[in-house]
Protein backbone atom coordinates (compact mmCIF):
# COMPACT_ATOMS: atom_id res chain seq x y z
CA UNK A 1 0.00 0.00 0.00
CA UNK A 2 1.12 3.44 -1.20
CA UNK A 3 2.04 5.82 1.93
CA UNK A 4 1.17 9.55 1.67
CA UNK A 5 2.08 12.18 3.71
CA UNK A 6 -0.20 15.20 3.53
CA UNK A 7 0.94 18.58 5.32
CA UNK A 8 -2.05 19.85 7.77
CA UNK A 9 -5.83 18.67 8.78
CA UNK A 10 -7.69 21.31 8.35
CA UNK A 11 -10.76 22.01 5.96
CA UNK A 12 -8.58 22.44 2.84
CA UNK A 13 -6.50 19.41 3.44
CA UNK A 14 -9.56 17.25 4.33
CA UNK A 15 -10.65 16.24 0.94
CA UNK A 16 -7.19 15.50 -0.34
CA UNK A 17 -7.47 12.64 3.31
CA UNK A 18 -10.60 11.48 1.97
CA UNK A 19 -9.47 11.05 -1.60
CA UNK A 20 -6.53 9.35 -0.80
CA UNK A 21 -8.13 6.84 1.44
CA UNK A 22 -10.70 6.21 -1.72
CA UNK A 23 -7.92 5.11 -3.98
CA UNK A 24 -6.65 2.83 -1.08
CA UNK A 25 -3.49 4.87 0.03
CA UNK A 26 -2.31 4.77 3.46
CA UNK A 27 -2.59 8.42 4.68
CA UNK A 28 -0.39 10.29 7.65
CA UNK A 29 -1.50 13.66 8.37
CA UNK A 30 1.18 16.27 9.72
CA UNK A 31 0.10 19.19 12.23
CA UNK A 32 0.69 20.81 15.57
CA UNK A 33 -2.21 19.85 17.84
CA UNK A 34 -5.62 21.13 17.90
CA UNK A 35 -9.33 21.07 16.73
CA UNK A 36 -8.75 19.86 13.02
CA UNK A 37 -10.78 17.60 11.06
CA UNK A 38 -8.24 16.01 9.00
CA UNK A 39 -7.21 14.11 12.39
CA UNK A 40 -10.39 11.78 12.70
CA UNK A 41 -9.87 10.80 9.02
CA UNK A 42 -6.06 10.45 8.38
CA UNK A 43 -4.98 6.86 8.87
CA UNK A 44 -2.11 8.10 11.38
CA UNK A 45 -1.14 11.49 12.98
CA UNK A 46 1.87 13.17 13.11
CA UNK A 47 2.15 16.02 15.63
CA UNK A 48 4.77 17.84 14.14
CA UNK A 49 4.77 21.69 13.26
CA UNK A 50 4.55 21.55 9.13
CA UNK A 51 7.27 24.29 8.94
CA UNK A 52 9.86 22.05 10.75
CA UNK A 53 11.41 20.36 7.59
CA UNK A 54 14.13 18.84 9.37
CA UNK A 55 11.85 16.85 12.00
CA UNK A 56 9.43 15.95 9.13
CA UNK A 57 12.23 14.82 6.95
CA UNK A 58 12.88 12.05 9.70
CA UNK A 59 9.28 11.10 10.09
CA UNK A 60 9.06 11.31 6.51
CA UNK A 61 11.81 8.48 6.33
CA UNK A 62 10.47 6.49 9.48
CA UNK A 63 7.53 6.02 7.69
CA UNK A 64 9.20 4.94 4.06
CA UNK A 65 6.52 7.40 2.56
CA UNK A 66 5.84 7.24 -1.39
CA UNK A 67 4.59 11.19 -1.36
CA UNK A 68 3.57 14.14 0.25
CA UNK A 69 1.43 17.27 -0.75
CA UNK A 70 -0.44 19.85 0.78
CA UNK A 71 -3.41 21.77 -0.47
CA UNK A 72 -4.91 25.55 0.23
CA UNK A 73 -1.98 26.61 1.86
CA UNK A 74 1.43 28.20 1.76
CA UNK A 75 3.05 27.47 5.13
CA UNK A 76 4.20 23.77 4.62
CA UNK A 77 5.27 24.13 1.24
CA UNK A 78 9.05 24.54 1.64
CA UNK A 79 9.09 21.23 3.92
CA UNK A 80 7.32 19.61 1.15
CA UNK A 81 10.18 21.15 -1.46
CA UNK A 82 12.69 19.52 1.73
CA UNK A 83 11.35 16.19 1.39
CA UNK A 84 11.07 15.90 -2.18
CA UNK A 85 14.51 16.88 -2.45
CA UNK A 86 15.86 14.21 0.47
CA UNK A 87 13.60 11.17 -0.68
CA UNK A 88 14.15 11.74 -4.59
CA UNK A 89 9.95 12.30 -4.39
CA UNK A 90 7.85 13.96 -7.02
CA UNK A 91 7.26 17.65 -6.05
CA UNK A 92 8.64 21.17 -6.24
CA UNK A 93 12.28 21.67 -5.38
CA UNK A 94 13.58 23.13 -1.79
CA UNK A 95 14.78 25.81 -3.78
CA UNK A 96 11.86 26.42 -5.81
CA UNK A 97 9.79 26.20 -2.47
CA UNK A 98 11.76 28.86 -0.47
CA UNK A 99 10.75 30.97 -3.64
CA UNK A 100 7.12 30.47 -3.48
CA UNK A 101 7.18 30.67 0.13
CA UNK A 102 9.29 33.83 0.08
CA UNK A 103 7.38 37.38 -1.59
CA UNK A 104 11.28 39.33 -1.72
CA UNK A 105 12.41 36.03 -3.52
CA UNK A 106 9.85 35.94 -5.63
CA UNK A 107 9.67 39.36 -6.78
CA UNK A 108 13.59 39.46 -7.15
CA UNK A 109 12.90 36.75 -9.52
CA UNK A 110 10.10 38.36 -11.32
CA UNK A 111 12.61 41.21 -12.17
CA UNK A 112 15.19 38.86 -13.35
CA UNK A 113 13.22 37.41 -15.92
CA UNK A 114 10.44 40.27 -17.10
CA UNK A 115 7.49 39.56 -15.23
CA UNK A 116 5.30 42.34 -15.06
CA UNK A 117 4.56 42.88 -11.34
CA UNK A 118 4.57 45.88 -9.22
CA UNK A 119 7.55 47.89 -8.28
CA UNK A 120 8.60 47.11 -4.56
CA UNK A 121 11.47 48.04 -1.79
CA UNK A 122 12.92 45.38 0.22
CA UNK A 123 12.58 46.59 3.78
CA UNK A 124 13.35 46.06 7.32
CA UNK A 125 11.60 46.82 10.38
CA UNK A 126 14.33 49.34 11.63
CA UNK A 127 14.26 51.30 8.68
CA UNK A 128 13.27 55.20 7.98
CA UNK A 129 10.06 54.42 5.68
CA UNK A 130 10.26 57.61 4.70
CA UNK A 131 13.53 57.36 2.73
CA UNK A 132 12.70 53.51 1.45
CA UNK A 133 9.65 54.50 0.06
CA UNK A 134 10.55 57.28 -2.25
CA UNK A 135 10.03 56.81 -5.51
CA UNK A 136 6.64 54.72 -5.11
CA UNK A 137 3.87 55.93 -5.65
CA UNK A 138 0.92 55.78 -3.20
CA UNK A 139 -1.37 53.64 -2.60
CA UNK A 140 1.52 51.38 -0.99
CA UNK A 141 0.52 47.57 0.19
CA UNK A 142 2.69 46.56 3.00
CA UNK A 143 3.52 42.32 3.09
CA UNK A 144 5.26 40.21 5.39
CA UNK A 145 6.98 38.14 3.22
CA UNK A 146 6.02 34.43 4.99
CA UNK A 147 2.34 34.10 5.47
CA UNK A 148 -0.47 33.33 3.04
CA UNK A 149 -4.31 33.79 3.81
CA UNK A 150 -3.78 37.40 3.07
CA UNK A 151 -2.55 37.32 6.70
CA UNK A 152 0.14 40.27 7.32
CA UNK A 153 -0.64 42.31 4.33
CA UNK A 154 -1.95 45.86 4.62
CA UNK A 155 -3.32 48.51 2.00
CA UNK A 156 -1.18 51.47 3.13
CA UNK A 157 -2.85 55.39 1.27
CA UNK A 158 -0.71 57.71 3.08
CA UNK A 159 2.65 57.94 5.29
CA UNK A 160 0.06 58.63 8.37
CA UNK A 161 -0.63 55.25 8.24
CA UNK A 162 3.28 54.05 8.04
CA UNK A 163 3.89 53.03 11.74
CA UNK A 164 0.29 50.82 12.48
CA UNK A 165 1.10 48.97 9.04
CA UNK A 166 4.22 48.42 10.21
CA UNK A 167 3.06 47.30 13.46
CA UNK A 168 0.48 44.94 11.64
CA UNK A 169 3.00 43.27 9.37
CA UNK A 170 5.59 42.68 12.42
CA UNK A 171 3.28 41.01 14.34
CA UNK A 172 2.13 38.80 11.35
CA UNK A 173 5.98 37.20 10.29
CA UNK A 174 8.80 35.28 12.06
CA UNK A 175 11.39 37.84 9.92
CA UNK A 176 12.70 41.37 10.45
CA UNK A 177 12.41 42.67 7.30
CA UNK A 178 9.50 42.98 4.65
CA UNK A 179 8.20 43.93 1.39
CA UNK A 180 6.45 47.16 0.42
CA UNK A 181 5.06 47.53 -3.01
CA UNK A 182 3.20 49.95 -5.29
CA UNK A 183 -0.41 48.33 -5.09
CA UNK A 184 -1.86 48.72 -9.04
CA UNK A 185 -5.61 49.99 -9.27
CA UNK A 186 -7.14 47.63 -11.41
CA UNK A 187 -9.53 44.16 -11.52
CA UNK A 188 -8.16 41.16 -9.25
CA UNK A 189 -8.56 37.91 -10.84
CA UNK A 190 -6.43 34.71 -10.73
CA UNK A 191 -5.39 30.81 -12.42
CA UNK A 192 -4.90 27.76 -11.41
CA UNK A 193 -2.51 26.02 -13.31
CA UNK A 194 -0.24 22.53 -12.63
CA UNK A 195 3.31 21.56 -13.79
CA UNK A 196 4.68 18.29 -14.14
CA UNK A 197 8.29 16.96 -15.84
CA UNK A 198 8.52 20.67 -17.36
CA UNK A 199 5.22 20.88 -18.71
CA UNK A 200 2.51 23.80 -17.87
CA UNK A 201 -0.31 20.83 -18.51
CA UNK A 202 -3.04 23.74 -17.98
CA UNK A 203 -4.15 26.91 -16.80
CA UNK A 204 -7.05 27.81 -16.02
CA UNK A 205 -8.25 31.81 -15.61
CA UNK A 206 -10.86 32.44 -13.10
CA UNK A 207 -12.42 35.43 -11.16
CA UNK A 208 -12.50 36.52 -8.17
CA UNK A 209 -14.87 37.78 -5.63
CA UNK A 210 -12.97 39.71 -3.41
CA UNK A 211 -14.04 41.43 0.51
CA UNK A 212 -11.96 44.53 0.89
CA UNK A 213 -10.60 44.54 4.41
CA UNK A 214 -7.17 46.18 5.18
CA UNK A 215 -6.38 44.54 1.51
CA UNK A 216 -8.40 42.07 -1.26
CA UNK A 217 -8.99 38.95 0.08
CA UNK A 218 -10.61 36.76 -1.72
CA UNK A 219 -13.88 34.86 -0.68
CA UNK A 220 -15.10 33.36 -3.71
CA UNK A 221 -14.38 32.13 -7.54
CA UNK A 222 -15.47 31.93 -10.58
CA UNK A 223 -14.70 30.40 -13.74
CA UNK A 224 -15.17 30.67 -17.07
CA UNK A 225 -13.13 34.51 -16.74
CA UNK A 226 -14.81 35.96 -19.51
CA UNK A 227 -12.05 38.24 -21.18
CA UNK A 228 -10.83 38.72 -24.44
CA UNK A 229 -8.55 36.50 -26.17
CA UNK A 230 -5.84 38.97 -26.15
CA UNK A 231 -5.74 39.65 -22.42
CA UNK A 232 -6.14 36.05 -21.71
CA UNK A 233 -3.38 35.19 -23.66
CA UNK A 234 -1.28 37.51 -21.71
CA UNK A 235 -2.59 36.35 -18.06
CA UNK A 236 -1.22 33.36 -19.61
CA UNK A 237 2.01 33.99 -21.02
CA UNK A 238 3.17 35.93 -17.75
CA UNK A 239 2.13 32.90 -15.94
CA UNK A 240 4.66 30.91 -17.88
CA UNK A 241 7.48 33.26 -17.19
CA UNK A 242 7.00 33.81 -13.86
CA UNK A 243 6.60 29.68 -13.28
CA UNK A 244 10.29 29.71 -15.17
CA UNK A 245 11.46 32.47 -12.65
CA UNK A 246 10.46 30.88 -10.05
CA UNK A 247 11.92 27.06 -11.00
CA UNK A 248 8.31 25.35 -10.39
CA UNK A 249 7.95 22.32 -11.70
CA UNK A 250 5.55 19.02 -10.56
CA UNK A 251 3.18 21.38 -8.39
CA UNK A 252 -0.14 22.64 -8.41
CA UNK A 253 -0.12 26.39 -9.16
CA UNK A 254 -2.13 28.90 -7.80
CA UNK A 255 -1.91 32.57 -8.92
CA UNK A 256 -2.78 35.85 -7.95
CA UNK A 257 -3.04 38.65 -10.76
CA UNK A 258 -4.25 42.16 -11.71
CA UNK A 259 -6.00 43.24 -14.70
CA UNK A 260 -4.70 46.67 -15.81
CA UNK A 261 -5.14 48.38 -18.85
CA UNK A 262 -5.80 45.45 -20.86
CA UNK A 263 -2.40 44.22 -19.05
CA UNK A 264 -1.48 41.56 -16.31
CA UNK A 265 0.53 42.22 -13.52
CA UNK A 266 1.68 39.06 -11.14
CA UNK A 267 1.31 39.26 -8.03
CA UNK A 268 2.32 35.70 -6.77
CA UNK A 269 2.65 32.35 -7.52
CA UNK A 270 1.97 29.65 -4.90
CA UNK A 271 3.55 26.37 -5.31
CA UNK A 272 0.37 24.73 -4.31
CA UNK A 273 -3.65 24.58 -5.01
CA UNK A 274 -6.05 27.48 -4.30
CA UNK A 275 -7.69 27.37 -1.24
CA UNK A 276 -11.54 29.26 -0.88
CA UNK A 277 -13.01 26.20 -3.49
CA UNK A 278 -10.47 26.56 -5.95
CA UNK A 279 -9.68 22.91 -6.03
CA UNK A 280 -13.45 22.49 -6.71
CA UNK A 281 -13.49 24.79 -9.45
CA UNK A 282 -10.93 23.28 -11.64
CA UNK A 283 -12.90 19.61 -10.86
CA UNK A 284 -16.60 20.96 -12.18
CA UNK A 285 -14.97 22.97 -15.14
CA UNK A 286 -12.99 20.09 -16.14
CA UNK A 287 -15.03 17.36 -14.66
CA UNK A 288 -12.17 15.13 -13.12
CA UNK A 289 -11.16 15.28 -9.72
CA UNK A 290 -8.46 17.43 -8.74
CA UNK A 291 -7.49 16.08 -5.72
CA UNK A 292 -7.00 12.78 -7.45
CA UNK A 293 -4.80 14.16 -9.64
CA UNK A 294 -2.72 16.10 -7.16
CA UNK A 295 -2.83 12.89 -5.15
CA UNK A 296 -1.39 10.90 -8.19
CA UNK A 297 1.31 13.22 -8.99
CA UNK A 298 2.57 13.45 -5.91
CA UNK A 299 2.90 9.43 -6.60
CA UNK A 300 5.07 10.05 -9.17
CA UNK A 301 2.28 8.02 -11.81
CA UNK A 302 1.59 9.08 -15.32
CA UNK A 303 -0.96 11.97 -14.84
CA UNK A 304 -3.35 13.49 -17.90
CA UNK A 305 -5.27 16.87 -17.36
CA UNK A 306 -8.18 16.38 -19.86
CA UNK A 307 -9.42 19.81 -21.09
CA UNK A 308 -12.89 18.47 -23.25
CA UNK A 309 -15.10 19.90 -21.31
CA UNK A 310 -15.67 23.19 -19.72
CA UNK A 311 -18.54 23.34 -17.01
CA UNK A 312 -18.97 26.86 -15.28
CA UNK A 313 -19.13 27.43 -11.65
CA UNK A 314 -18.64 29.79 -9.46
CA UNK A 315 -18.47 29.71 -5.27
CA UNK A 316 -19.09 31.89 -2.32
CA UNK A 317 -17.38 31.94 1.99
CA UNK A 318 -20.15 31.92 4.22
CA UNK A 319 -18.94 34.36 6.78
CA UNK A 320 -19.84 36.33 10.01
CA UNK A 321 -19.87 39.98 10.29
CA UNK A 322 -19.27 39.68 14.13
CA UNK A 323 -17.35 38.09 16.73
CA UNK A 324 -19.40 35.64 18.63
CA UNK A 325 -21.18 32.41 18.73
CA UNK A 326 -23.28 30.69 16.49
CA UNK A 327 -26.67 30.54 18.00
CA UNK A 328 -28.71 29.18 14.63
CA UNK A 329 -27.73 27.66 11.15
CA UNK A 330 -30.57 26.90 9.11
CA UNK A 331 -30.24 25.17 4.96
CA UNK A 332 -33.34 26.22 3.38
CA UNK A 333 -32.14 24.56 0.03
CA UNK A 334 -33.23 21.41 -1.42
CA UNK A 335 -31.51 18.32 -3.25
CA UNK A 336 -30.69 19.76 -6.56
CA UNK A 337 -28.13 18.85 -9.07
CA UNK A 338 -26.91 22.40 -9.74
CA UNK A 339 -25.66 23.39 -6.17
CA UNK A 340 -22.60 20.91 -6.12
CA UNK A 341 -21.78 21.49 -2.26
CA UNK A 342 -22.70 23.63 0.85
CA UNK A 343 -20.80 23.15 3.40
CA UNK A 344 -20.53 24.19 7.14
CA UNK A 345 -17.17 24.30 9.06
CA UNK A 346 -18.81 25.26 12.49
CA UNK A 347 -21.97 24.34 14.01
CA UNK A 348 -24.35 25.80 16.87
CA UNK A 349 -22.54 27.14 19.92
CA UNK A 350 -19.15 26.99 17.98
CA UNK A 351 -17.69 30.07 18.65
CA UNK A 352 -16.73 32.23 15.16
CA UNK A 353 -14.74 35.60 14.38
CA UNK A 354 -15.52 38.71 12.25
CA UNK A 355 -14.47 37.72 8.73
CA UNK A 356 -10.90 38.98 8.16
CA UNK A 357 -8.71 36.53 6.69
CA UNK A 358 -9.43 33.28 4.85
CA UNK A 359 -9.13 31.12 7.90
CA UNK A 360 -12.24 33.26 9.38
CA UNK A 361 -14.69 30.90 6.93
CA UNK A 362 -17.88 30.04 8.59
CA UNK A 363 -17.93 27.14 5.40
CA UNK A 364 -18.88 27.54 2.15
CA UNK A 365 -21.73 27.38 -1.25
CA UNK A 366 -20.63 25.95 -4.65
CA UNK A 367 -22.75 26.14 -7.56
CA UNK A 368 -22.53 25.21 -11.61
CA UNK A 369 -24.89 25.83 -14.63
CA UNK A 370 -25.01 25.49 -18.02
CA UNK A 371 -23.82 29.22 -18.42
CA UNK A 372 -22.03 31.70 -16.25
CA UNK A 373 -24.74 33.75 -15.59
CA UNK A 374 -26.87 30.27 -14.54
CA UNK A 375 -24.10 29.57 -12.06
CA UNK A 376 -24.00 32.96 -10.46
CA UNK A 377 -27.45 33.10 -10.42
CA UNK A 378 -28.17 29.43 -8.60
CA UNK A 379 -25.01 30.68 -6.03
CA UNK A 380 -26.83 33.43 -4.53
CA UNK A 381 -30.62 31.40 -4.53
CA UNK A 382 -28.12 28.96 -2.68
CA UNK A 383 -26.87 31.51 -0.84
CA UNK A 384 -30.22 33.41 0.33
CA UNK A 385 -31.69 30.19 1.82
CA UNK A 386 -29.06 29.89 4.24
CA UNK A 387 -29.40 31.58 7.71
CA UNK A 388 -26.69 31.67 10.47
CA UNK A 389 -27.17 33.55 13.86
CA UNK A 390 -24.02 34.58 15.16
CA UNK A 391 -24.60 36.75 19.00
Amino acid sequence: MKKLMIMGAGIYQVPLIKKAKEMGIYTIAVSIPGNYPGFALADKVCYENTVDYERVLQVAKEEKIDGIVTAGTDVAVITIGKVCDELGLTGLSFEAAQIASNKILMKKKYEEYGVRTARFREVSFEDDLYAKTEGLNFPLIFKAIDTSGSRGIIRVNSREEFEEARSIVKASTRNDFFIIEEFIEGEEFGAQAFVYRGEVKFILPHGDYVFHGDTGVPIGHFAPYQLGEEIIADAKQQLELAIRAMGLDNCAINADFILKDGKTYVLELGGRSGATCLAELVSIYYGYDYYEKLILAALGEDVDFPQEQAVPNASMLLRSDRDGVIREIRNENKPDEDIYEIQFDHGVGDHVKKFHVGPHRIGHVIAKGETLEAAVEKLNEALGRIHIVVE
